[in-house]
């Protein structure tokens, strides 16, 4: 825990190990926010998520040590980002793929869900697919469109699954859809999982997750109200009965053991509130942890 911190550096860790050079892991904050349907505030997230992350101590337990000193992590100036969905995927692209290209693992902070799109596009231009996406969400984005436009956060996995590279998207804690997400997800099995909220509270998930990630190239996306209001209460489309803590860290533990690689993962939707530090915390604190899996796996 870094007290006094600037507010534009993940977990406010010190030279050398916040230094592009030296740091194995690249923090990109996204304040997109146009085309939000209920609570508002997405475009304050990545501040919050990264003011919040100075306060998370940077020992871990299940690890026995400051793990973020071993990878070091860099954070980047927020992307000025237009307000058309459409541009701002693309601004983003370019971006991730620059920065995807320096071999370093690029962390996403949203902002909208739409900001996925623009990452793992680029991601797919610097290094190729095949690609799966794993989304932690309380809703399956499956949308061919929403709201006039099919870039809304509404469409993410949609368009996802129409990107050249991406094979497969497995969702995990979902429990609002809508008539037509089922009939595309019923009509798509090879390329959409979705284990609802109370499959993963059953535990009916690690095997066939672990078995349709072994040996794969992973994108991890990270929506904050895939956990329940209790844990992150601070986003703008809460539902309740989400995943727990320990059950999203389940599943991205579980993500980063079985997959080849994680090359890349974002976390999104914080809509933070004032006064009310829990959210952007927890927030902060399981993206830290999805990190150190990742690095951890990747050594």
């Amino acid at each position: 825990m870094v007290s006094g911190s600037s507010p534009d550096n993940f977990l406010g860790l010190p030279e050398p190990y916040s230094l592009l050079e030296r740091a194995g892991v690249l923090v990109l904050p996204l304040p997109l926010e146009a085309t939000v349907t209920y609570g508002r505030g997405t475009r304050n997230g990545p501040e919050a998520i990264l003011r919040a992350s100075q306060q998370v101590e940077l020992y871990d337990r299940e690890f026995g040590r400051e793990v973020a000193l071993e990878y070091g992590v860099h954070t980047l100036p927020a992307l000025p980002l237009p307000e058309d969905p459409r541009a701002a995927v693309e601004a983003i692209a370019d971006a991730a793929a620059r920065w995807t290209a320096t071999g370093k693992l690029l962390v996403g902070l949203g902002g909208e869900h739409t900001v996925t799109l623009g990452l793992v596009r680029g991601i797919l231009r610097a290094r190729g697919g095949p690609l799966t996406v794993v989304q932690i969400d309380a809703h399956a984005d499956l949308r061919a469109e929403y709201d006039g436009t099919p870039y809304s956060h509404a469409c993410t996995a949609r368009r996802l699954l129409e990107m050249p590279g991406v094979e497969q998207i497995l969702q995990l804690g979902v429990r609002s859809v809508c008539p037509e997400e089922v009939a595309f997800a019923c009509a798509h099995p090879d390329r959409v999982r979705v284990w609802y909220a109370e499959e993963v509270h059953a535990g009916d998930w690690p095997e066939e997750l672990t078995a349709r990630l072994v040996g794969r190239a992973v994108y991890l996306t990270i929506d904050v109200d895939g956990l329940d209001p209790a844990v992150i209460p601070a986003t703008g489309t809460p539902e309740p009965d989400g995943l727990t803590w320990r059950e999203a860290v389940d599943v991205i533990r579980t993500v980063a053991r079985a997959a080849s690689v994680v090359v890349g993962m974002d976390c999104v939707e914080l809509a933070p509130v004032p006064g009310l530090h829990a959210a952007e915390f927890a927030a902060a604190k399981l993206l830290y942890k999805a990190v150190s899996y990742a690095c951890v796996e990747r050594r």
